[in-house]
C-alpha cells in the first residue's frame, strides 16, 4: 500500500509492519466452508477462554495462596501453565510445533536439546502472541516487558505532510492520486529498565511498543535475572513485526561482556508461513485497541487445517555464553551494546532472516500514522 511506503526498508524494500497478505487467488472450498469454519472458530476461542480462566485460579488464585511454600507454588504454577499453554496451542491449531537444532559451522552434529534453567536468558524474534505461548509451555519462563520514554518522532509522524513524492504522472487521476507520509527517521531510544509481567499481560501487550515509566517497578534486566527462579525470554525487538524481516535490537543487555560469565544465553528464531485464503497470517504486528489479541485468535481458528510453525534454536555451544565464542568473527566492528548485535546477527542467520533499520520507535509512528487515517 503505497500510503505507508514510508514505512518500507529503503535497503531490502521490506514492509515490516502490516500483516502479510494471501494471495488474490480465490479458494473456492476456503469460501464454500465460511459458515462451518465460524463455528468451528467459535467454538475454539470458547475452549480457549474457558483454558484461560483455568489458568487464572490456578496460577493466579491457587499459586498465590501457595507463596509461603516455594516449592508448591513452582509446581502449581508450572503444571497450570505447560499443561494449559499447551492445550491452548492444541485448541487453536497447532497439534505439532517442530524445533530444529541449527548449527552454524558446517560437519559439526547439533548436541543435546535446550535445557535452560533459572537465570539464564532465551533470546528471540517476536512476531506474534504464538511463541509466547509456546515458550510457556516449553519452558515456563519469566517474561520481561521493556520500559522506554515515549520516542520524540510521534507528533512529527501524526502531522507529516502527506506528500512526500507523487508516484506517476502528476495528473491527479489514479497512481498521481496515491500520496504517501514523508519518512520520519527515528534515533533509538534508551531502554530505561524492564518490568516482570504474567503471561497474560504478555499476551495481551502482543504488538504494543514499550511504555513510559509508571508507578509499577522498573528493573534491570541483570536484577530479574538474578532473582529469577526460572528462565528470562527477553525480545530485543521490543515489539512485534510481521514476521518478514528481523527489527533492529534495541540496547537492551547494558554492555554486557562477551562471552558472558555466570549464566546461558539461548538463542531462537520463529518463522511462519505466509497466509492463504483458507489459513490468515500468524503474525501479529498490529494489536488491537481492546482484549487484544482475541480477534486475531478468531482468525486463526477459523483455519481448519493444523496450523504450522517453524522453531530453530542454536545449540549452547554456539551461543555467546561459549567461552569459545570469537566475537569478531560475528561482528567485526563493536557497537554499544555488542550483546545485543551479536544476537541480532546469529537470529538472522539460524532464521534466514533480513534485517531492516526499523525498530520500535518507527512501529510507534507507524501504529499512530495507521489508527489515524483509519
Amino acid at each position: 500500500m503505497e500510503k505507508f511506503s514510508a514505512f518500507r526498508d529503503p535497503g531490502t524494500g521490506i514492509q515490516p509492519f502490516l500483516a502479510p497478505v494471501p494471495s488474490q487467488e480465490s479458494d473456492f472450498f476456503a469460501t464454500l466452508l465460511i459458515p462451518v469454519r465460524v463455528i468451528v472458530a467459535a467454538l475454539r476461542v470458547a475452549v480457549v477462554i474457558v483454558l484461560t480462566l483455568l489458568h487464572i485460579v490456578l496460577v493466579h488464585v491457587i499459586g498465590f495462596l501457595c507463596r509461603p511454600l516455594p516449592p508448591l507454588q513452582d509446581l502449581i504454577v508450572w503444571l497450570g501453565t505447560a499443561l494449559l499453554a499447551r492445550l491452548a496451542l492444541y485448541a487453536a491449531g497447532f497439534w505439532w510445533v517442530p524445533t530444529e537444532l541449527v548449527v552454524r559451522k558446517r560437519g559439526k552434529f547439533p548436541e543435546n536439546k535446550w535445557n535452560p534453567r533459572a537465570g539464564d536468558l532465551i533470546v528471540s524474534n517476536w512476531s506474534s502472541w504464538i511463541e509466547v505461548l509456546w515458550l510457556a509451555y516449553r519452558y515456563n519462563p519469566v517474561f520481561v516487558l521493556p520500559v522506554a520514554n515515549a520516542p520524540t518522532v510521534l507528533s512529527s509522524a501524526r502531522d507529516a505532510s502527506p506528500i512526500s513524492y507523487t508516484p506517476g504522472r502528476r495528473t491527479g487521476t489514479g497512481s498521481a492520486a496515491i500520496s504517501s507520509v514523508s519518512r520520519v527517521s527515528s534515533s533509538p531510544e534508551v531502554i530505561r529498565g524492564f518490568r516482570q509481567v504474567s503471561l497474560l499481560e504478555m499476551i495481551s501487550s502482543t504488538g504494543n511498543t514499550p511504555s513510559a515509566p509508571s508507578s509499577a517497578p522498573v528493573h534491570t534486566l541483570e536484577d530479574i535475572r538474578h532473582s529469577a527462579r526460572r528462565p528470562v525470554v527477553v525480545f530485543p525487538e521490543c515489539t512485534t513485526s510481521n514476521g518478514r524481516s528481523l527489527l533492529r535490537f534495541a540496547d537492551v543487555f547494558n554492555g554486557a561482556n562477551v562471552p558472558v560469565m555466570g549464566y546461558n544465553i539461548f538463542l531462537m528464531c520463529v518463522r511462519y508461513d505466509p497466509p492463504t485464503p483458507s489459513q490468515p497470517s500468524l503474525s501479529h504486528s498490529i494489536p488491537e485497541t481492546t482484549l487484544n489479541p482475541l480477534q486475531h485468535l478468531f482468525k486463526i481458528c477459523t483455519s481448519l487445517p493444523p496450523q504450522t510453525i517453524t522453531i530453530r534454536q542454536l545449540p549452547l555451544s554456539e551461543s555467546p555464553s561459549s567461552q569459545l565464542f570469537m566475537v569478531n568473527e560475528v561482528v567485526p566492528e563493536p557497537r554499544s551494546d555488542v550483546l545485543a548485535e551479536i544476537c541480532a546477527v546469529l537470529i538472522a542467520r539460524i532464521g534466514k532472516m533480513k534485517r531492516v533499520g526499523f525498530g520500535w520507535e518507527d512501529k510507534n509512528a507507524f501504529l499512530h500514522f495507521y489508527r489515524g487515517r483509519r
